[in-house]
């Protein structure tokens, strides 16, 4: 039983560390994100199962959107470390773009959970409503960011 544990724990250092060395510090956050594109995934084929509604081709969509979603990652945080080594070559600190790269991956984080959410409360499941409220302030207020309409920014650029 000690070698099966003990297969187990160096499975899973291997695992943190080829993640940490592809993904820096962070690197749950990224697994988070998976984990929230399978749930989003099940739970919504679960849905679509339970009403009657499965559609392969909806499917096959769904998997190509999530496809998707990390290609829209990656391309914020190759974009943000292309800035900032812009400007350290012309003597400019752009280090801030990488903000780009985690507001894209926390966009997409809150989008996945409100989705789970939104599916499970469809096969019945007794979400908190404050949980699925908190999440679509959280979403409000990222668009609202990024389209400008932010009220705080709004007010120190006016003083």
């Amino acid at each position: 039983m000690d070698k099966i544990i003990n297969k187990m724990n160096l499975a899973g250092a291997a695992a943190v560390s080829l993640l940490s060395a592809l993904l820096g510090e962070y690197w749950y956050l990224f697994a988070a994100f998976a984990v929230l594109n399978i749930a989003d995934y099940l739970t919504g084929w679960y849905r679509s199962e339970k009403t009657g509604t499965v559609n392969s081709g909806k499917g096959l969509d769904g998997i190509l959107k999530k496809l998707g979603y990390w290609i829209a990652v990656g391309i914020a945080f190759f974009v943000a470390l292309a800035f900032r080594d812009i400007g350290i070559k012309i003597g400019i600190d752009l280090g801030f773009t990488v903000f780009i790269g985690w507001f894209t991956l926390c966009t997409f984080i809150i989008n996945e959970m409100r989705s789970v959410l939104e599916n499970l409360v469809q096969i019945g499941v007794a979400v908190p409503s404050w949980l699925v409220k908190g999440l679509e302030v959280a979403n409000t207020r990222l668009n609202d960011i990024m389209e400008g309409n932010d009220e705080h920014s709004t007010k120190h650029s006016d003083e």
